[in-house]
């Protein structure tokens, strides 16, 4: 009951399909103006479906310089082991390194593999694409929202969102599964976290020592999300704005970026991209505790504008929008890619 109560009076835990109910009138009003549903697909040209869904993470990759994100490399499904690992070691990807859907969801079925007995059991599971890449060895993560028109030569930051992984600090006596009851943020994990840590959850931690539960900044696996929007500075807006302009046809989304410190992240020293999200971005420093629900409508009523007119922009000059036969075919994949992974 208690973590019913939690997730009632707190609007972050809600459903999309509910917190969405007003922006489905807007998208409404932009479909018809557009004369498509799938107006989003000229929104990033060189991405598939401008990112909306279906979209490759290593075709993604493949468009940044490699300077900017991890060494990544694509599995296909059912490669057996031997050539998994001949792939690791010919890209020299060492351990621990993370595996993910090359068509993901909300974090879904990422995981953290320390040892060759880790990738087995991924490789045995996995009924999908699937990405390695290095671990990233920078701690603090943020989300990075940026837009710019097609007219213009230079964009502009509109949100970045800081994480806060789900870490639990030992006390000398309690065992780590007593310290996720002790957050309500990190005991709705716990189901998940049972299956993936098992009697690990039993041990004792020394007092101090911290454990990362979850190293990857998602919402939906434990992170909490802090705006960060008083970092937005011009000199990181520039900093941001020299790399996306070396990503071609990308217009709008949001850069999941880790890094050492925010004054290196400003000079473009120390960090590196986890990932490029396109159409399907969601401005995440909405999900701040400290937001009302109708400070995330005017957020997402703000971003889907600047969706809709790039994608017009885009389509004046030849981007094409998808048509509807075919946008219900790509959603139909994507539901049932979502299938597989939710259930990995």
């Amino acid at each position: 009951m208690k973590l019913f109560f939690h997730k009632i009076t707190h609007w972050e835990y809600w459903p999309f399909q509910i917190v969405y109910i007003p922006i489905y009138f807007l998208w409404s009003y932009y479909s018809l103006k557009a004369k498509s549903i799938f107006f989003f697909n000229a929104c990033n040209p060189t991405i598939k479906n401008g990112g909306f869904m279906m979209e490759s993470k290593k075709e993604i990759y493949d468009l940044i310089p490699q300077q900017y994100f991890p060494k990544t490399e694509l599995i296909k499904e059912g490669t057996d082991l031997q050539n998994v690992l001949n792939v690791i070691t010919k890209a020299k990807i060492k351990y621990p390194l993370i595996a993910k859907p090359d068509i993901g969801l909300r974090g879904s079925a990422v995981k953290k593999i320390n040892s060759i007995a880790d990738l087995e059991e991924y490789t045995q599971k996995a009924n999908f694409d699937y990405v390695v890449q290095d671990l990233i060895p920078f701690d603090n993560e943020v989300g990075i929202f940026y837009v710019r028109y097609p007219h213009e030569k230079a964009g502009r930051i509109t949100g970045i969102v800081s994480k806060e992984f789900l870490i639990v600090t030992g006390n000398g006596f309690s065992t780590v599964e007593e310290l996720i009851k002790e957050n309500p943020r990190y005991e709705l994990q716990l189901p998940v976290l049972k299956q993936e840590y098992g009697r690990k959850l039993l041990d004792i931690l020394p007092k101090g020592e911290k454990l990362n539960l979850v190293p990857y900044g998602n919402h939906a696996r434990g992170a909490k999300f802090i705006d960060g929007n008083h970092w937005i500075t011009p000199k990181l807006t520039q900093t941001i704005n020299e790399m996306c302009l070396q990503i071609p046809g990308f217009y709008f989304g949001r850069l999941d970026v880790m890094y050492h410190t925010i004054v290196e992240l400003e000079q473009g020293l120390n960090f590196s991209v986890v990932e490029l999200n396109g159409a399907g971005s969601e401005p995440t420093h909405i999900y701040d505790p400290k937001h009302s629900l109708f400070f995330a409508w005017k957020e997402l009523a703000r971003h889907i504008t600047y969706m809709y007119e790039i994608s017009a922009a885009n389509h004046k000059k030849g981007a094409c929008y998808l048509l509807h036969k075919e946008g219900m075919k790509e959603y139909k994949m994507h539901l049932e890619q979502s299938n597989k992974i939710v259930n990995f």
